[in-house]
């Protein structure tokens, strides 16, 4: 494994702040003054693309995208903010993830690599409206250049949106509260890495208005929210109509973004993603698949080395969202499951080491040989785990990307009367990733304070709005339009 500065600094700092340290790496510490003027992607001719951090490859992945821009996207990259259309900030890495021969005869001398690696860029355009955002991995396992093909995969779907009808950012523009506001939430660790790219970008925008997430789990957040000790919590699992309307207190949700669970993995010398089953899954959280060369896991990985090793089992401790997207897709492939462990933020696990929140997860995987885990999609590619392909309920076997989780939250956009409290683990549809869940804002209808009250108002207008053109930077899906549009009528709900 190449050197890698945030992971050699990562145990010096607790979950909340090992995002933050996360999001440092992500998006830098702030660009100078500029003078954009883009409102959509076609006004765009000169851009400025900012630093992509320390990681390894990033400076590559930089070189590689200019170069892309500039032959297909037909834009100039120059010197300063203050020069451009639109400004690029971005964030890559490459790593090898293990090695092939091309020949059988001499391995050692015809060793080749295979890289996985990830690139992910935001345009900003006036006054620093998103206006576009996505994140690629690689179109295959290449041994050749990856910057290359990661920038190509990434510069062709930027055409694609250029040449759909506009991407005019729709916020209004920056302005400051009569008064000081602060909001406070607790809750899910699965999208924190983009609340707080939300949170830090709506500051800057709202000069009086401070924002303050901690992330706990979901379960815990919700607990803090009926306890009155914060303003909304950011959860994964949606409240039933009973409990959105108890005596004295009702409370609003609002669904955010989407985004995918994945199963990630520590074995060396795998050159393609594993092919996981529900079945599978279920059968080594439940302790009866005990090594990695078991033949269930052989069938479905046939040209596989897989190694003769114990499987170490790695789960959630808190009461997690994530945890019941995990439990309720393996209840989906095995009756014994269903019936004596079942779906749930929290279950009577029957073997494994526990961990605190996806970050947990990630080090722990990533410090244990032979380890198994469940995490958030961008937890994986931070920390440069490797992560399974899953069978879907069409019998695919698909890998979580940008297309098959959009695939997955498809059917959600005509779900009746901005209903939004359904599940869409195991969807339908030959593309789409079956580990696919919605996250939620929980808040009460009547908050009391006017100021803290309109503050709310406008960060969940700017979410559903400017902020979904954040989400694919970060390996996060943005609101089917329908259901966004629908959300931006609720808010007339909000007291």
């Amino acid at each position: 494994m190449p050197y890698n500065p945030s992971r050699q600094c990562r145990s010096f700092f607790p979950p909340v702040h090992a995002a933050a340290v996360v999001l440092f790496l992500l998006f830098g510490n702030g660009l100078a003054a500029s003078a954009q003027t883009a409102e959509n992607l076609s006004q765009i001719k000169k851009v400025y693309i900012d630093s992509f951090g320390l990681e390894n490859g990033a400076g590559k992945l930089r070189d590689r995208l200019i170069e892309e821009l500039r032959q297909k996207a037909k834009w100039g990259a120059v010197s300063s903010p203050a020069q451009a259309d639109a400004v690029i900030k971005g964030s890559g890495s490459l790593w090898v993830a293990g090695y092939y021969s091309t020949s059988p005869r001499s391995t050692s001398m015809s060793r080749q690599p295979v890289y996985r690696g990830f690139l992910s860029v935001e345009i900003l355009g006036k006054n620093e409206e998103p206006l576009w955002s996505s994140l690629v991995t690689p179109s295959r396992l290449a041994a050749g250049d990856i910057a290359r093909d990661l920038a190509d995969h990434l510069v062709g779907k930027l055409l694609a949106a250029r040449e759909q009808k506009g991407t005019t950012a729709a916020s209004s523009s920056p302005s400051a509260p009569a008064e000081e506001v602060t909001l406070s939430a607790a809750g899910s660790t699965f999208p924190a890495p983009l609340y707080l790219k939300w949170f830090a970008s709506f500051e800057e925008r709202h000069p009086g208005v401070h924002i303050r997430y901690t992330g706990v789990g979901s379960e815990a957040g919700l607990h803090q929210l009926l306890a009155g000790k914060v303003d909304f919590a950011g959860s994964d699992l949606p409240l039933s109509a009973e409990k959105l309307s108890q005596p004295g207190k009702a409370y609003l949700q609002f669904a955010t973004v989407v985004g995918a669970v994945v199963p990630v993995y520590g074995l060396k010398g795998i050159e393609r993603p594993l092919n996981f089953t529900a079945e599978i899954l279920a059968e080594i959280y439940s302790g009866k698949i005990r090594k990695w060369n078991d033949p269930a896991i052989r069938k479905s990985n046939r040209s596989a080395n897989l190694p003769d090793a114990e499987i170490v089992v790695v789960h959630r401790s808190d009461g997690s969202g994530t945890t019941f997207v995990w439990t309720d897709f393996l209840s989906t492939g095995s009756a014994e499951w269903k019936g004596s462990i079942g779906s749930g933020s929290t279950v009577s696990w029957p073997v494994g080491k526990g961990a605190e929140g996806n970050e947990g997860v990630s080090i722990l995987v990533d410090d244990t040989p032979n380890a198994i885990g469940y995490v958030e999609l961008v937890y994986a590619l931070r920390h440069q785990l490797s992560f399974g392909a899953v069978r879907n309920a069409a019998g695919k076997y698909v890998q979580a990307d940008l297309s098959s989780i959009t695939a997955a939250s498809a059917k959600a956009s005509s779900g009746a009367n901005g209903d939004v409290r359904g599940f869409i683990t195991n969807s339908p549809g030959k593309d789409a990733y079956p580990l696919t869940a919605f996250t939620w804002w929980v808040l009460p209808s009547d908050l009391g304070n006017g100021a803290k009250r309109e503050a709310l108002r406008e960060l969940l207008q700017w979410s559903l709005t400017s902020g979904q053109k954040d989400c694919s930077e970060l390996g996060y899906v943005p609101l089917p339009p329908e259901m966004a549009g629908r959300q931006l009528e609720s808010l007339k709900n909000l007291k």
